[in-house]
């Protein structure tokens, strides 16, 4: 993966302030229309009781959070930043992530990956300006690394897997980090890939994680953000992805 040029990178972040070219938007576009046609698929499969789910199975201790320096760091700034709504999402987020990435076999940096899902929406509700929230997000995380003495690499990895995780189909080349935090989020918000984990695991991770409204929360936040940020990949989400349905349809309560 090339980190100047790849969508989504903190490199291109950077250079762009999360704005897409045309050439970006319609490759993006492409994108949501295989992960529309996956996500149908999916719950299809979830209604008729054929979902690879029902069967599937995640040890409890592998969605134990790791305890670090990184990950203490991570969790105070968090809890400074966020309200619980997404304080909340946010470790949903990690606990789905791990679970999916223990179901495909993937091999995690959990340090890391639990930093970058309790930092990933930090700048959603701060952010100003013109640029997408993960840059603002992405500062915070590279605070939270130099704090923690985390190395220029293992920042990168963390920074690029916020800035990435909201656009359309982050697959595993993007790095173990980037794909699972993307595959996390999107379970939670969206419900994709909600059909692949075991009953039992979303419903704990809910009680002991209350969404509190969060589908309400999480619809005026991004339609916020497409709006501060016109041709930025929220907006996209909003005007091609069907996002603000795509949020009330998810298999939670709210």
């Amino acid at each position: 993966m090339n980190t100047a040029t790849t969508t989504g990178t903190v490199d291109w972040s950077m250079r762009t302030g999360g704005r897409l070219a045309a050439a970006e938007r319609r490759r993006l576009v492409a994108d949501l229309a295989r992960v529309h046609l996956g996500n149908a698929v999916g719950r299809l499969s979830l209604l008729a009781h054929l979902n690879s789910g029902r069967n599937a199975y995640v040890p409890p201790a592998h969605l134990v959070p790791p305890d670090s320096p990184l990950t203490r760091a991570a969790t105070d700034a968090a809890t400074r930043v966020l309200p619980p709504t997404l304080l909340n999402h946010s470790y949903r987020t990690y606990r789905f992530g791990r679970a999916l990435g223990t179901l495909d076999n993937i091999d995690v940096d959990a340090e890391l990956l639990f930093a970058a899902a309790l930092l990933h929406d930090t700048g959603l509700t701060v952010a100003s300006g013109s640029e997408d929230f993960t840059l603002t997000s992405a500062r915070v995380a590279r605070d939270v690394a130099e704090q923690a003495g985390l190395s220029t690499t293992a920042t990168e990895t963390l920074q690029t897997a916020i800035t990435m995780h909201h656009s359309p189909r982050v697959t595993p080349a993007a790095g173990p980090v980037a794909y699972l935090l993307a595959a996390g989020a999107g379970a939670d918000v969206a419900g994709l890939r909600s059909w692949a984990l075991p009953p039992a695991m979303l419903a704990d991770a809910v009680r002991d994680h209350p969404r509190a409204g969060f589908k309400a929360f999480f619809r005026q936040a991004w339609a916020d953000e497409a709006a501060r940020v016109p041709g930025g990949r929220a907006w996209l989400l909003r005007r091609y992805g069907a996002f603000t349905a795509a949020i009330a349809l998810a298999p939670f309560d709210e």
